[in-house]
This record gives C-alpha cells, structure tokens and sequence, in this order.
C-alpha cells in the first residue's frame, strides 16, 4: 500500500487498479483493513492550516517604517511632558492597527472551508454489505456507489457506470456536466479529461456509477489544491511596496536632518540641551503624523465606494491595487461568461435560424439567418424544437425572479429554445405521452423517447452526437416536413461551421412508427437500420455575458491586457474570446492562438516566461498552471489580477496580486482566498473596481503631494533659524498642532475627490514607477520653500515690529495653515488648473477649510489654547498679510501646473508630428 501509483490511476486497467489497492469490488474491504489503512493514510478530511495567533497578527499591523515614526514621535513628545499629544499620535497608531487587523483576510480559513467540499456520508461495501458511513472513514481501496444528487465523497476510480454525470466545474472549470466513462485512458490525460476518475468535491448531476478509492483527504486533488494555497505567498501591493520605500527615505531624511542640526548647532557653541531639543523640534516638525491614518482612511473611503458598486473588498489595499493592474487573468465559465447553456443555432428544413437571447431565460426570438421575421413556424424547425422539448430528462424552474435547470444544462438549454419559439412543452407532454425511453449513455452516445402521436401512429424522436446519429438517418426534410434526399455532407459541413464557433452541436431525428409499437424492443433489434429521418441540428455554448464584452473593451482602452484561462475546451475558449473580443479572429500574432494545458505542461520555465505575454486564451489549464501562469506574468513585473469562482482558482486567487471572487457562484474556497468579491458576478464590475483605484491612488498621491511641503517647510524653517543661530519660529508642540489638525481637517478633505475626466484613458501605472513623480517632487520643493520665505520672513517681520515671540510664532504657525489651506485647492487636481474645476464637486473641501479655520481661531484666541500652545491673539493687518500671500502661493502653483501642461502639449504634437513624417515615407 505504500508505494502506491501516484497520478497514474486513470492509465492503469480495471484489474490493475484493484489489484494495487489490494481490494474487491463485490467484497469491499474488511473491518480489519479499514482500521488499519486509517492509522496509515489518516481521515478522510483536509488538513486545516494552522492559523497565526490573533495577537501575532495584531502585532504584524505595526511593522510598518510609517508606524515606526508615528511611535518615535508618540515617545519624543512624551519625554517632552507634552502628554496630550503623545496620546493623539499612539491613539492614531492603534485605530490604524485596528483597521488593519479587521480587514486582513485570514489564509487558513480557505483552507478549512475546504472540508466543506467533502460529503457527511458515503455509501461503501465493506464485508459484502452495502452500508452508509462518515465520509471522514474513507480509506484507499473502499468501494463507494454515487447516485444523482451525491458529492463525491473522495477520489475514485470507476468501475461501474450507468449513465453517470459529474458537474467538476468548481474543479477543472468545465462549464458542461462530465459525461463519465470506464475506458482505460492515456498516461498524459489532462485532469478535466480524466472520464473514468471522480474526484473529491464534485456534484453528481445524472446516473449512478460505482468506484474504488484512490486517495483520501491531502492527497486528493482538492487536498492539493489546499496545500497550494498554503504555499501561495499573498504579495505587498504596489502601494504598500510604495508606501513602505517611501516611508524609510523619509525617516532616514528626517533623522540626517535632525542630526546635521544637534551638529552645527554644537558647532556654533550652543548649549547642547537646547540644541538637542532644536533637534527633536525638527523631526517632529518633519514627521508626517497624519499620513499612515489618511492612508487608511483613504482606502476605506474606496472600500465604501467599491461595496456601492457590488465589489466586497476583504483588504484594505485592494482598492488601489486594482487601480496599478496591468494585466487581469479572468477564468471563463460563470466570470465572461453566464454559466448557463444556450442555443444559438439551429439547421433544420434545410435552413439556418439564429436564436437570440441568452441563458435559460425564455425570452427571445427564432430567426432565419438573413433576419427576416417568421409568421409561423416551418414545420421541419417546429418538429426540430418538439423533439428537444420532449426527448428531455431535464426541467426549468423559476426561482426568485431567476430561470435554472433541474438536470442536464444541456437538455435545459433545449427546453429554452423551444419555449423561445412559443411552444407549450406541457401540452405537448400530454399530447406526446411517453411511452418508453432508451436513456442516454456515453458509448451509445444517444437518447430516445417513445411517444403518442395519433390515433393511428407513435413517434421516435432522437438526440444525441452526429457521428452516432446520422448514420441511422435514411432521409430528411424541407421545411414544410415534405421528404428530402439526405445530403450527409451537407449536414456534416453544417455541424463542423457550427463547432468552429465554438458551439455544442446536437443532432435531432424522428421517426414514425406504427400504433401497435409501444416500446423499443424493434427499434433495439435493427440498431444497424437507417430507419430514421433526421429533423435538425440544435448548436449551443455558454454565451459571454454582454456587460462582459464592454468591460473587457474598456479595460484593454484602459491599457490592460485581459486573458482568459479556463479549463474549458480550446475551440470553445477560442470561440468566447472572439465574441468578447479577448482574440479576434482574423488575428495572426501569437497573442490571437490558444494555448493549451498539455502544451504548458511540455514547456520550461524559460519557454513560459517568453510566451507568457503573448498569448491571450489558455485551455484545458490545470489548477497548478493557473499559478504557475500568474507567476510568471508576475515575474514579468506584471501587477495581476486573477478572477475565479471555482476551487481550481483559489490558489492563483491568492498569489495574485489582488484575487477577485464571485460572490454567486463561488465557492466558500474562492470567497476565502479572494481580496475581493464581486456581489453581481459581473467581470463589468471589475472595470468599476480599477477606475475607484485609479481614483484612490491619485487622491493619495494628491494627499502627499500637499502634505509633504507642511512638514518639509516646519524642518526648514527650524534648521534655518539653527543654522544662523536664531530664535525658533516654530516649537515642537506647534508643530504637532500644524501637523494633526492640517491632515485630518484639510488633507482628509482629499479622500472625497470625485474622479477625474479621462481616468480610464490612461495606460496603468509603471509598477515600477515611485508614488511622486519629478515633476511633483519639484512643486513640493517649491512650495516648501516658499513657506520657509513666508513663515521666516513673517516671524522676523513680527520680532523687527516689536512683537513679542508668542504673537510672532502665531503668525508663523498660522500662515502655515493659510497657505496649506490654498495649497489644498491647488491639489483638488495635479494636472488641471483649479479655475477648470468644478467648485462645488467637492463640498468636503469647503467643510474641511470651514473646520480647520475654526480650530485655528481656537488656536489664536481662547486663553486655553494660548496656555498650552504659547500662542497669542493676532490684528487685523496680520491676517490681511497672511491671506495675501496665501493667494500669491496659489496663483504661482497653478502658473507652474500651466507650464508643465504646455510641456506635454508640446511633446505630444512633436511625437504626433514624427509619427506621421514616418507614416508618409513608409507610403
């Protein structure tokens, strides 16, 4: 038992197989074995991973370099004895933990949702008897019997098989129930090719069958799953990548600055007690306090947003993530596509129809190709339609306003297309009583129903493959039913135009038959004769969904490539990504073929990494090269986007940069492995998703673009005033003052920007591009420096007027807030001009700088806050001089954003100009 054949159960004969697990199909295995193969092989169940602690994960919230300052900063102002401070900025840093540690998704619990996939009970024989036992008692070489209805309680080699049926789409992503099969297959099948396996997980949908054991628990394709998605390491974002980079720069910055000043300051023969306080002014001045709250605050913002339009985000960076995507992997079945058959085509009366409408709603219409209307149906298409509607098993149901089959969805699908039509499928039920049925079966290939007709007849009809239907026909018919000569070729050419499209082709045939034949016993005896006549081909798929088709054009404007990886059939896959415009079919680059698992599986690492950007559609794909392919893009330096709703997805989902789920028809698995989960299972909404994260990454790039020069300016005006040995403009406490109440009251304000004009127009972000561009880092220079000029140049103003150094440093701190407030207006857009923006698109910013005021008024004139900030009331003439040159700063800010677009207008027209001199000497 030991060394048992791993992978290779689907290659080995019958005989084989039971002779390897030492069992006996009509015996099953002894009380004795089972106690002994379970102290072996242990339980039939997955092995949960083991969770990180709650306080570990709580304590992981704070290794950030961002927290890192903000608990320097709560220590220095501590020391300071300014203990109302260093509450605010530690209370900050726990809220900011808080928010974290809710949001996080917790890994393991994708694993142990996993458990779920496994049945309560199993029916085995073991000691001769048929009995029912715990699914978790299943051990290698139990024979296990599968009815309609079962989940497949572990994986299992079949042994018996009468018309089984398996729906592995959570599995392999196989839109169509499995047809199972007993054959001996080839070493190299794929998995979703595998019809002679049944695997752990998978719902039973039609026939019963029997199997032997081959794995239990881990060792199942499911447990592998799970042990992958153990191992799949969850990736920073770019923002938090960003953030993290940015965030060391600025202590390292902040802690030189602080040292290069105790220095000098020592250098001039200042005492050191002073000058190491000068010191800590500077870097508490220069911490940015309110960044890592705003930065939270700002995703959550976007977390609101995103719930709003139907996407659950289950991580706080998610959001923004969306928003850098280069590339977005979206599985095919239930995520493009409605996960619901449907018949597009229809030959019959040697015409061609086209059906419209989609899923197994029956709305819609029947029409022949050249569009024109019927008046009536041919009798060839109505005797097409009434044989898929009563050769049927299968039946449609309305449940909560939504259409689903009960059975085959292939059968479904033909019920659908005949109500289309206007037939009555219960009156025809009565009308064509069954009389017998022969059912469907995969080496038959073929299901048929014995019928009344009239009085003096009974009607065959028959569905099933082509291959094994035509050759019984021995005619056909025009479209009024009159008789026709069989054109086989004709037919054949039909089918194989229909297929190439990537439509299920099902052949339809009828005969009549004499009062007196009640069952099949003739029909079963001249299985050889062509003795029927065949009355039309039904094609269907499992139709792209149509926002679908939008989004994905949106998306590829946006400057993200979309490729679809699915366990599906190639010629299918090829057929959606068309429709949907993934491939197109005229293209002959490598992005417009098909790559298959069995192909990705022959190919290096190498050979991947090389091929992995060029091609758009991958078939067949096992859940491991669904990883094995977003780690490959990702080592491109592509920020990846998997979408999914099956078992097989999760792993990828959660190596991805951001996975994103289906709230629907996913599976707990998927849900739990995600970072985000679309309630609507609409792949529309994923376009929804990347235009708020563009949006959230450009507010956050607005915050620290206008935050940036409050702190810079602070340490440059202390570092000044050390420097020529001068008295402080700003204290160490003022500066926390400016600091918190500027971010939450001005800077926050940002967060509540609407989207910019154009936001889906752009390319995506260069993942490897730094938050601030050069041309930002220039504006935060300049601005900077001109609140050095303002805030030193007031201060020494004040002291030459014979001010004292409170009201003097009230100017400074104040001006600080004046022009941050200007300052604000200019950030509502990096790129437009503020005259070109709305005014009242964000009323937030007016409420912000109504607060902020407010506090500042606080700050000049209640005794309290003169006490503890050694503040002091300012005149008139100091606030007119303030606001002036708050306007100067707001209107040289936008003079610079006017240079900067006249740049790019320039660069533009040049590139423009030199794109079409090249065009015309090519021509």
């Amino acid at each position: 038992m030991e060394n048992l054949p791993k992978d290779l159960w689907h290659h080995l004969a019958e005989e084989d197989v039971f002779e390897a697990l030492k069992s006996n199909h009509h015996e099953g295995l002894t009380k004795q074995e089972v106690e002994e193969r379970l102290r072996l092989f242990g339980p039939n169940a997955i092995t949960a991973q083991k969770p990180v602690p709650a306080w570990k994960r709580f304590l992981l919230q704070f290794h950030n370099p961002l927290i890192y300052i903000l608990l320097v900063a709560t220590v220095v102002t501590f020391f300071l004895k300014e203990y109302i401070d260093s509450a605010v900025i530690f209370g900050v840093v726990i809220i900011n933990a808080i928010i974290g540690y809710m949001q996080e998704s917790k890994a393991e619990e994708a694993i142990n949702s996993l458990k779920k996939m496994l049945s309560a009970n199993a029916n085995v024989v073991r000691d001769g008897k048929r009995i029912s036992v715990p699914a978790t008692e299943l051990v290698p070489g139990d024979i296990v019997y599968l009815a309609s209805g079962d989940k497949v309680p572990a994986d299992l080699r079949l042994f018996e098989n009468r018309d089984l049926q398996i729906d592995e789409s959570a599995l392999t992503g196989e839109s169509v129930a499995v047809q199972k099969e007993r054959a001996q297959l080839e070493k190299d099948t794929v998995l979703a090719d595998r019809v002679n396996m049944a695997f752990a997980g998978t719902l039973v949908t039609y026939g019963q069958g029997g199997g032997v054991v081959i794995a239990t628990g881990d060792d199942t394709e499911t447990g592998k799953i799970a042990h992958m998605i153990s191992e799949a390491v969850s990736l920073d974002t770019p923002l938090t990548q960003k953030i993290h980079a940015f965030s060391k720069i600025l202590l390292y910055v902040i802690l030189g600055l602080a040292a290069v000043t105790f220095l000098v300051g020592l250098f001039h023969g200042q005492d050191w007690v002073s000058t190491f306080m000068a010191a800590v002014a500077l870097a508490v001045a220069a911490i940015p306090e309110g960044l890592p709250a705003v930065v939270t605050i700002t995703l959550a913002i976007g977390v609101r947003r995103m719930a709003m339009r139907n996407a659950i985000v289950r991580k706080l960076p998610a959001v923004e993530t969306l928003g850098s995507t280069t590339i977005i992997c979206s599985d095919k079945t239930g995520t493009l596509t409605e996960n619901q058959m449907t018949v597009q085509k229809v030959f019959a009366g040697d015409q061609e129809y086209d059906l419209s409408g989609s899923g197994y709603q029956p709305e819609g219409e029947v029409k022949p190709v050249d569009g024109t209307a019927l008046t009536s149906l041919p009798v060839a298409l109505r005797e097409c339609l009434v044989a898929g509607l009563i050769s049927n098993d299968s039946d449609l149901i309305q449940k909560e306003g939504l259409w689903q089959v009960q059975g085959d969805p292939t059968e479904g699908a033909l019920i659908t297309s005949g109500l289309k039509a206007g037939l009555d499928r219960d009156a025809l039920l009565q009308t064509h009583k069954r009389l017998d049925v022969i059912p469907f079966e995969s080496d038959r290939q073929y299901m048929a129903t014995l019928h009344h007709f009239d009085e003096q007849q009974n009607v065959i009809y028959l569905k099933g493959s082509l291959e094994r239907t035509l050759i019984r026909c021995k005619d056909a018919q025009d479209a009024e039913g009159n008789p026709l000569a069989l054109d086989r070729d004709k037919i054949t050419a039909m089918a194989e135009k229909f297929a190439a499209m990537g439509l299920r082709v099902l052949c339809l045939a009828m005969q009549r038959v004499p009062k007196s034949e009640t069952t099949f016993d003739r029909f079963h005896s001249q299985e050889d004769a062509e003795q029927l006549t065949f009355i039309g081909l039904q094609a269907m798929i499992d139709p792209p969904r149509a926002e679908a088709i939008r989004a994905v054009a949106t998306c590829q404007r946006a400057g993200i490539s979309v490729k679809m990886i699915t366990g599906d059939h190639a010629l299918t896959a090829r057929a959606i990504a068309e429709q949907i415009g993934i491939a197109h079919p005229e293209g002959k680059e490598e992005k417009h073929r098909v790559l298959t698992g069995r192909e990705l599986a022959e190919m290096s690492d190498h050979e991947l990494l090389a091929e992995v950007e060029k091609v758009a559609v991958f078939a067949r794909v096992a859940p491991e090269q669904k990883l094995k392919l977003v780690t490959a893009l990702q080592a491109k330096k592509h920020v990846v986007a998997m979408t999914g709703d099956g078992v097989n997805d999760a792993p990828a989902l959660k190596k991805a940069d951001i996975g994103v789920a289906m709230g629907i028809a996913g599976t707990e698995v998927s849900k739990e492995a995600a970072d985000m989960v679309l309630t609507d299972d609409n792949f529309a909404t994923i376009e929804g998703a990347v235009e708020e994260g563009r949006n959230v990454f450009d507010n956050l790039v607005k915050f620290i673009t206008w935050i940036l020069p409050t702190n810079m300016g602070q340490g440059m005006v202390i570092m000044v005033a050390i420097l020529i040995g001068a008295t402080l403009p700003v204290l160490p406490v003022q500066a926390l003052w400016l600091n918190m109440t500027t971010a939450v009251f001005l800077g926050l304000m940002l967060a509540f920007e609407p989207r910019e004009p154009g936001i889906m127009k752009r390319m995506p972000r260069i993942p490897d591009s730094p938050i601030l561009s050069g041309e930002m880092m220039g504006r935060i220079v300049s601005v900077s420096t001109l609140l050095l000029i303002g805030a030193f140049g007031l201060f020494q103003w004040a002291l030459a007027q014979g001010e004292t150094e409170e009201v003097a440093r009230t100017l400074a701190v104040t001006l600080f807030v004046v022009v941050q407030s200007a300052f604000l207006f200019n950030c509502r857009s990096l790129t437009i001009s503020l005259f070109r923006t709305p005014i009242f698109s964000n009323p937030w910013i007016w409420g912000g700088v109504g607060a902020m005021l407010l506090a500042q008024l606080a700050f000049i004139y209640t005794p309290l806050m003169n006490t503890l900030f050694q503040s002091a009331p300012l005149t008139l003439q100091h606030w007119g001089l303030m606001l002036a040159y708050g306007v100067v700063v707001l209107l040289l800010v936008e003079v610079e954003k006017a240079f900067w677009r006249a740049r790019k207008a320039r660069k533009t027209k040049t590139s423009e100009r030199t794109g079409s001199s090249e065009q015309q000497s090519l021509s």
